[in-house]
């Protein structure tokens, strides 16, 4: 089994979650993360450091979060992994709770900015 990060995580994503996964398994995109289904152990640990309550094992995903099942898988290969705390989305607070985000989500992949050396 996996977990799988859900709707209330759009325009918030904390990254509280990333720093205590034993795997790497998560992957950011623009204004959402997500868990590579096939990288989760299944350890749970990221679901208490969730502060938007978005993360759930996949058998318990609540009723209307089911697509993002899919979603999390569709999206896992294209984004790149995401293994450090990075402050979440300025606006994060306000987005905590609201219904319907599903139609925010921004699907392109963040473009890592170069490493100044």
């Amino acid at each position: 089994m996996t977990h799988v990060v859900t709707e209330n995580c759009i325009n918030c994503k904390h990254t509280d979650c990333v720093e205590v996964c034993p795997v790497d398994c998560f992957h950011e995109g623009p204004n959402f993360l997500v868990i590579d289904p096939v990288e989760c152990i299944d350890c749970t640990l990221c679901v208490d450091e969730c502060p938007v309550g978005a993360i759930y094992a996949e058998d318990d995903v609540p009723a209307g979060q089911e697509p993002f099942i899919a979603i999390n898988a569709e999206l896992a290969p294209t984004w790149p992994v995401i293994d450090k705390r990075i402050p979440a989305m300025p606006d994060a607070a306000k987005w905590d709770g609201v219904p319907d985000k599903l139609a925010l989500l921004i699907r392109q992949a963040v473009v890592p900015e170069p490493e100044n050396t």
